[in-house]
């Protein structure tokens, strides 16, 4: 009796522990969900989505609120929860402004808020979650652009007023449309989001404007307004209609694109899984990012049924996952009306066994049950990958085609390089000076330039079309400007008898441009204009000022004109008018008019008994950002062969003379390209020991030869020419070496890369020799100063210098090694190169390159300056010092010790 008393007893106190453990468990992550309102599909379909994904986390207690699109109810709920002390708070605000104040009260308390969807004012929140708003504006208006085939007018219905979704979605689509001329927004209504806040300004709008082409509402249920308001008006089948949601319902995205109703929808993902999922981990103080952007794609005939196919998959993966948490609910209720009678029936042991053992099946039941929901939970995130995978691919293949086409462009300048290079030399050659020739030689170069910049023209295309191009502009005279330009033309206009002018009354008027594009900008405009002037014509360059603080400039030519029906095409890319003949790239117009854009101007055409192009160009700077203006002017370059608009070179080095040195330097050349090769072998074996690689064993020759100085090219077979220069830069046998790359890329991304990767000299192809010519010169001559640097400072180098640190550490380590052995008789040449982990002939170059002596002379030196202290302390005589520190005789010493300190051992001893 007593042992079963004792029995029931211990049953009894392991049902408490079981009890205590589970209120332990009973605490759990409140997080509160202030939403704007339940009636909208969309929200209805994120509290789906953040229900199911709180189902899924047991640990997590979710409240939903519903403000029922009434701000002062939203704050109301926000105020609830902070009072209520939840752990994280979840918003969808109604509206921007009113929310900014009570969201940063709960940052205040300590309450991490997370912004869904809609932003407020300011950054005093912990993080945002949504679809960027302003991708979507823009996304939609390149939909309309790349679909448009009709009179390129629209109409945009916006969403409520303070709404972060419809300011965002408006800039993102004003953004793209207002910079294409073709497409004019004819109207703007202001909706509140639902359909009846449509149809009475539309219909106002299509009766006066029956010729629309698009419609943009910011979401589906507009976009459904106005195809209604448009069906009245019998104009449904000649608008088109474009939405934002693409939500799977009845009425919704989808179903209206199916349907014909709408041209397209862009899908406006919810995100309430992710939302929960980025709450949880503020929580638990996880790094995460202030601003997550949910993907979204366009939704029209091409891809509607596959969405819709793969989103009713979804749909019915969520409502397994629902009934089942509903199965999963009822049996933890079960579960805890068993746990209640294991506490009243505790003494019963029987009951309490049969309870353990059913709560033990319970637990593996369940536990089965969340395994085939993350199973589906992945099974749905593994197609949501898929689409995204497509999305890629496509992106990828246009990328291929424009990088196609801006290599090829790249790899003509190397050919060009060439040509003028020699024809360069030729004009510059005595033989052929004053000769029919000259004249012909001449007509290669003129003719190289211009393909020359046939060719930067097509990169400037690119560049335009990836929005690449920043503006610097400087405060400018625009007439000293502009007769700098025409200078260039003035043979010409001399040659074919043109009357070619410059008319402005105020010399001294300014304006804020980028004096590089705007000179492809005149150039473009006066190369059209003289080649449709015909001989004995007029070309004129006037400049005035207007009233409304704007300066017009105007090109007007007395030549062939264009026809009126086409003038509205001439900025296209690659337009040519019914009556040009001439060879023309068709680019040169649009990318001057895209050039004037950029300064916040415009340029038209006006053609009657010839051309006029008219460009009008603000005053001052106010309308341009302050990362668009410099304060010193950079200087044109008008010479089209010298590219290098990213290169210093300093007037004058004529302290170094390369060619009257007594041992030329040598110079290692990498590049593939064998013409180019040849040439500058040509034009500089003279004055440098010439030594080839074609970029396969740049690393080896390098180490091999350890060449005074090395070019490089970027584009080659193994490594490219980054790869080679920051190999070298961080090897400590080669580090001491000037690298000049000489390339086709001349973009800036490229030349700060080339800086990046530790190379001395940045030059472009095509290139002029003589700036070539004087790179090496100056980088051999800071080379000079260096060595001098190093040869005065030898036994006084720190490590950590911030002047030349690469050959300051390998100085400072050598030394040391030296001066630890230099009482070691048997210390040679070959040990030191040992323990400085290089060859011995590799140590002779380096410290040759360095310090401008031999590595056995410096040894020498090193010893005879420990001699020298050991001659001051006095406790060793002349013979025992010479015989310590190595060397063969005291008469040998003695010598080597004069011939350093000028004295000597026996004075200099007795001097100290």
């Amino acid at each position: 009796m007593y042992q079963f008393l004792k029995n029931i007893l211990m049953l009894f106190l392991a049902s408490l522990i079981l009890v205590s453990c589970k209120q332990k468990q009973g605490d759990k992550i409140k997080v509160g969900f202030s939403q704007a309102m339940t009636t909208d599909d969309w929200r209805k379909q994120m509290n789906i989505s953040i229900k199911v994904e709180a189902s899924l986390r047991p640990e997590v207690d979710l409240t939903i609120k519903d403000a029922d699109n009434n701000v002062q109810n939203q704050i109301e709920d926000i105020e609830k929860f902070i009072a209520d002390k939840v752990d994280v708070i979840i918003v969808s605000p109604i509206q921007s402004k009113p929310l900014t104040a009570v969201v940063e009260k709960s940052i205040k308390a300590g309450i991490p808020v997370l912004v869904v969807d809609r932003k407020i004012d300011g950054e005093n929140y912990s993080a945002y979650l949504g679809a960027d708003n302003i991708e979507i504006g823009r996304i939609a208006a390149r939909y309309i652009i790349s679909n448009s085939k009709g009179s390129g007018k629209i109409i945009e219905i916006t969403g409520a007023s303070g709404s972060s979704p419809a300011y965002e979605r408006s800039l993102g689509f004003n953004q793209i449309i207002t910079k294409n001329n073709r497409f004019k927004i004819n109207g703007t209504i202001h909706g509140d989001w639902e359909k009846e806040s449509v149809k009475v300004p539309l219909k106002t709008i299509l009766e006066q404007n029956p010729d629309i082409e698009y419609i943009f509402a910011h979401n589906d249920r507009m976009a459904l307004s106005a195809w209604e308001t448009a069906k009245t008006l019998g104009l449904e089948k000649k608008i088109k209609f474009l939405g934002v949601d693409g939500l799977n319902t009845v009425n919704g995205g989808i179903e209206l694109v199916k349907s014909d109703v709408l041209d397209g929808t862009i899908l406006y993902p919810t995100g309430g899984n992710e939302a929960l999922k980025l709450a949880l981990k503020m929580y638990n103080k996880e790094p995460i990012s202030k601003n997550n952007i949910l993907n979204t794609i366009v939704i029209d005939q091409n891809n509607a049924e596959i969405i819709e196919n793969q989103m009713d998959k979804v749909d019915q993966q969520q409502a397994v996952i629902e009934s089942q948490q509903r199965a999963i609910k009822v049996q933890e209720g079960e579960y805890a009306s068993q746990n209640n009678l294991v506490r009243l029936l505790s003494f019963f042991l029987m009951i309490i066994l049969s309870l353990t053992i059913y709560s033990i099946y319970s637990t593996i039941s369940i536990s089965r049950k969340k395994k085939q929901l993350e199973n589906i939970n992945q099974t749905v995130i593994d197609q949501n990958h898929e689409i995204q995978e497509m999305a890629k691919i496509a992106e990828k293949s246009n990328e291929a085609k424009l990088n196609f086409f801006t290599g090829l462009s790249h790899e003509f300048k190397t050919p060009i390089t060439l040509i003028m290079s020699y024809v360069e030399s030729l004009i510059e050659n005595e033989k052929i000076k004053g000769t029919a020739l000259i004249d012909e030689v001449k007509l290669i170069h003129k003719n190289s330039n211009r393909l020359l910049r046939l060719i930067n023209q097509l990169l400037d295309f690119r560049k335009i079309e990836e929005q690449k191009f920043t503006l610097r502009a400087s405060n400018t005279k625009i007439y000293d400007f502009t007769n700098e330009v025409m200078t260039n033309f003035k043979g010409e206009a001399s040659r074919r008898n043109i009357d070619f002018q410059l008319i402005c009354k105020n010399k001294n008027m300014e304006l804020f441009i980028d004096r590089g594009l705007m000179d492809k900008v005149y150039f473009n405009l006066l190369s059209n204009a003289f080649k449709f002037t015909p001989d004995n014509g007029k070309i004129a360059i006037s400049i005035s000022e207007n009233q409304d603080n704007t300066i017009k400039i105007s090109f007007k030519d007395s030549g062939i004109g264009i026809p009126e029906n086409e003038l509205s095409n001439v900025f296209n890319p690659f337009f040519r008018a019914s009556n040009n003949n001439k060879n023309s790239s068709g680019i040169g117009l649009h990318l001057s008019k895209e050039f004037v854009l950029l300064h916040h101007g415009t340029i038209e055409l006006k053609s009657k008994q010839g051309s006029e192009f008219i460009i009008t160009l603000l005053k001052g700077s106010s309308h341009l950002q302050p990362s668009e203006i410099i304060h010193k002017a950079e200087n044109l370059n008008v010479t089209p062969n010298l590219i290098t608009d990213y290169l210093d070179v300093e007037p004058d080095f004529s302290q170094l003379n390369v060619s009257s040195q007594l041992e030329k330097h040598s110079l290692l050349i990498i590049e593939d390209n064998i013409d180019l090769v040849t040439f500058l072998k040509a034009k500089l074996s003279n004055e440098y020991v010439i030594n080839i690689s074609d970029g396969s064993d740049a690393i080896e020759r390098a180490m091999e030869i350890v060449p005074d100085i090395i070019i490089c090219d970027i584009n080659l077979a193994d490594k490219d020419g980054y790869e080679i220069s920051k190999e070298l830069k961080k090897d400590l046998r080669t580090s001491h070496i000037p690298i000049i790359i000489l390339t086709a890329q001349s973009n800036k991304e490229s030349v700060l890369k080339g800086l990046q990767s530790g190379v001395d000299q940045y030059l472009t192809k095509p290139f002029s020799l003589s700036i070539l010519k004087q790179s090496i010169s100056s980088l051999l001559f800071n080379r000079e100063k260096l060595r001098y640097y190093y040869t005065n400072n030898i036994y006084r180098i720190e490590p950590e210098s911030k002047f030349g640190n690469q050959e300051q550490s390998f100085i400072t380590k050598m030394n040391d090694i030296i001066k630890f052995n230099v009482e070691n008789p048997k210390f040679s040449v070959e040990d030191l190169a040992y323990k400085l982990s290089v060859s011995r002939v590799q140590l002779y170059r380096k410290v040759k390159a360095i310090i401008g002596i031999n590595i056995s002379d410096h040894i020498n030196n090193v010893k005879l300056e420990k001699a020298a202290e050991l001659l001051k302390s006095n406790k060793m005589n002349i013979s025992e010092i010479a015989y310590s520190l190595g060397f063969s005789s005291p008469n040998y010493f003695s010598t080597a010790f004069k011939n350093k300190f000028g004295i000597s051992p026996k004075e200099y001893k007795s001097s100290n």
